[in-house]
């Protein structure tokens, strides 16, 4: 247990480059970190160089073992599944692809023009931006391991059913015409030598970072505003606990935002230490991250609006009884 607790503390939490940064802006930046803009500059410095270091060293294994695993080769294992099963295949699937929604709309496309029922296609949709194993280790390094892992098993319950319930409605003719007849085009996997799976396990590291880099330091950013410079009384008065509209309120307020989720755990993380609910800075970060307003643009051109409107409707509405559910058992975790 105490091994246990010393890895997860130093290569999760990383506590050591926390000290080393404290030493950095008393010593070099001659600041009080206890003080507002002290407390700022280590809680921007500390988060970003943390997330930069997970998330490439995680995208590098996880898109190592994903070499083996091309989209041609998932659709033939999917497409063997059916109902349910084949839902949660598809949610699973998304949880070992790192990307952001909008990157996620491609596949997506592949996926339903390989003929893959649209309970598979959504499902995987949702998953993928919303849950994934980087983001597991990064929630257990800002909160801990019984968030993650319940984060874990709503955000695939959510992909699920919302996934299943799209399935059921037999929404295909909503499903713009030309999604069926692209013409994907894969290379020959095996053909790949280990030094090719690693040279693209790094390009995805590249790739990844070139377009979450950004989000990331803009979501520290805020995630440093809020946890030093904006009053808590502030924050409890519109978002606290004890506000029945909270979750409302944070999802509505996620959607028109566009990050990656490694842009918003620092704003959760900032917001629950200020005493927002876990529910409510939960339901923000799943808002902003499944329901960008730029990839519900890139997907209206994949779908009809009845499609785009039932899909934004059931995970709304998810994500705010996930939200609920966390504010009033979130006390278990923790």
């Amino acid at each position: 247990m105490f091994i246990f607790e010393f890895l997860n503390d130093q290569l999760l939490k990383m506590n050591w480059l926390s000290e080393l940064v404290k030493l950095l802006v008393k010593n070099v930046f001659g600041l009080d970190i206890n003080a507002r803009l002290g407390g700022s500059i280590h809680f921007f410095i500390y988060d970003v160089i943390k997330i930069f270091i997970l998330l490439s060293v995680l995208i590098f294994i996880i898109s190592y073992v994903q070499s083996y695993f091309p989209p041609e080769r998932t659709k033939k294992i999917l497409g063997k599944h059916h109902g349910v099963g084949a839902s949660l295949l598809g949610a699973l699937l998304g949880t070992v692809t790192p990307f952001c929604s909008c990157s996620s709309i491609p596949l997506f496309i592949g996926f339903t023009n390989a003929g893959l029922p649209l309970n598979v296609t959504f499902s995987f949709l949702i998953s993928s931006p919303l849950v994934d194993l980087a983001s597991v280790l990064l929630l257990a390094s800002i909160f801990n391991w019984k968030i993650a892992i319940a984060y874990v098993v709503v955000g695939v319950l959510l992909a699920v059913i919302s996934g299943t319930i799209i399935g059921k409605a037999k929404l295909e003719k909503y499903v713009e015409p030309f999604v069926y007849n692209n013409m994907i085009t894969e290379l020959e996997q095996d053909a790949l030598s280990k030094h090719d799976r690693l040279e693209f396990a790094a390009d995805q590291v590249l790739s990844i970072v070139k377009k979450v880099w950004l989000y990331i330091l803009i979501g520290v950013g805020i995630g440093a505003a809020i946890h030093n410079w904006i009053p808590e009384n502030i924050i409890t008065a519109v978002l606290g606990q004890d506000k029945w509209y909270s979750v409302l309120l944070a999802t509505f307020v996620g959607v028109p935002m566009y990050a990656d989720i490694f842009g918003t755990l620092p704003i959760a993380e900032a917001l629950v230490l200020k005493g927002v609910g876990l529910g409510t800075a939960l339901s923000f970060m799943m808002a902003v991250t499944a329901l960008s307003l730029p990839s519900l643009i890139l997907l209206k051109k994949v779908v009809k609006m009845k499609l785009l409107a039932v899909f934004i409707g059931i995970v709304t509405v998810g994500i705010i009884i996930i939200g609920y559910a966390f504010n009033a058992f979130g006390y278990l975790l923790k």
